[in-house]
C-alpha cells in the first residue's frame, strides 16, 4: 500500500495547525497633511486584529514606537496617540518654517513595520524609520519589538536569554570575526567606539527566520558614515543561551 498520500495529508494538517497559531494583521497606512508647507509623513505598519492580550500589546507598543519617532519639541505638549503625534510633528515644522522660511528644509518622517518572525511562542516586528528635521543628513534606524504570545507581553532584551552573559561572550567572538578585530586586542582597535572600550550588546535584537539579528544603529558603536552594523547568529549556534529555543 502506498503511504505517500497519507504522509502528504499529515503534512498538510501539521502546516494548518501551525498557521492557526499565527496572528491576524491588516496594514495600517497613514500619511500626513498634503500641502505645500507640510512635512512628509508616511507610515505603514501592521495592525493586529485578534482579540487577545498579545494583539493589544503589539498595537500599543507600535503606537508608542511611532509616537517616540515623531516626537519633536519641548515635551510639554500632551500626545495622546499616533494622530496627535503626526499633528505635533507637522505643527513643529510649520512653526519653524514661519519663523525661518528661507532656512527650513522640508522635514520627513517615514516608518515601515514588518513581521519578520512568528512561531507559536514568539512574534517579532521590525520597525525601520527615517527622519529628517534639518542638518546635513537625516537619521535612519531599525528597532525590533519581540513579543511573547503566551504571556501577551513585550520582551525586554534580557528576557530573551537563559544565559545572557554567555551569549554576550559568544556574540563578541562572532562580532570580532565578522569585523576583523583580533580576539586578543581592544574591541576598539580597528576604529569602533564601544563605551569604555568594552563590547556590549546592541539596543536592538530580534528574532528573524535566519537567526537572532543584532543591529547597532548609526552612532551606536561607529560613525554615521559606517552605517548600521548587523550581526546575525543562527539558532543552532545560540539555542543554548536562549530562553525560547528555535528549531533549526
Amino acid at each position: 500500500m502506498k503511504k505517500t498520500p497519507y504522509l502528504i495529508f499529515l503534512l498538510l494538517i501539521a502546516l494548518g495547525c501551525e498557521n492557526e497559531s499565527n496572528l491576524t494583521f491588516e496594514p495600517l497606512e497613514l500619511q500626513g497633511e498634503n500641502c505645500k508647507d507640510c512635512p512628509t509623513i508616511e507610515i505603514n505598519v501592521p495592525k493586529a486584529l485578534d482579540d487577545t492580550a498579545v494583539a493589544k500589546t503589539i498595537n500599543r507598543s507600535l503606537e508608542e514606537e511611532m509616537i517616540s519617532l515623531l516626537s519633536f519639541g519641548d515635551g510639554e505638549e500632551e500626545i495622546t496617540g499616533i494622530q496627535s503625534a503626526m499633528t505635533s510633528f507637522t505643527d513643529s515644522f510649520k512653526e519653524l518654517n514661519e519663523r525661518f522660511p528661507d532656512e527650513t528644509p522640508g522635514w520627513e518622517a517615514k516608518i515601515q513595520g514588518t513581521i519578520v518572525y512568528e512561531d507559536p511562542q514568539m512574534i517579532t516586528i521590525e520597525v525601520e524609520s527615517y527622519t529628517y528635521t534639518g542638518g546635513a543628513h537625516g537619521y535612519g534606524s531599525t528597532s525590533y519589538l519581540n513579543f511573547d504570545k503566551q504571556s501577551g507581553t513585550e520582551l525586554e532584551n534580557w528576557e530573551l536569554f537563559d544565559d545572557q552573559e554567555g551569549f554576550q561572550k559568544f556574540a563578541e567572538t562572532k562580532f570580532r570575526i565578522q569585523e576583523d578585530i583580533p580576539q586578543d586586542e581592544n574591541i576598539n582597535a580597528t576604529g569602533f567606539m564601544f563605551d569604555a572600550d568594552v563590547f556590549h550588546l546592541p539596543n536592538n535584537m530580534g528574532y528573524t527566520k535566519d537567526g537572532l539579528q543584532l543591529i547597532y544603529n548609526q552612532y551606536e558603536v561607529a560613525s554615521y558614515a559606517d552605517g548600521p552594523i548587523v550581526l546575525v547568529l543562527p539558532y543552532n549556534e545560540i539555542n543554548l543561551y536562549l530562553k525560547r529555543k528555535v528549531k533549526s
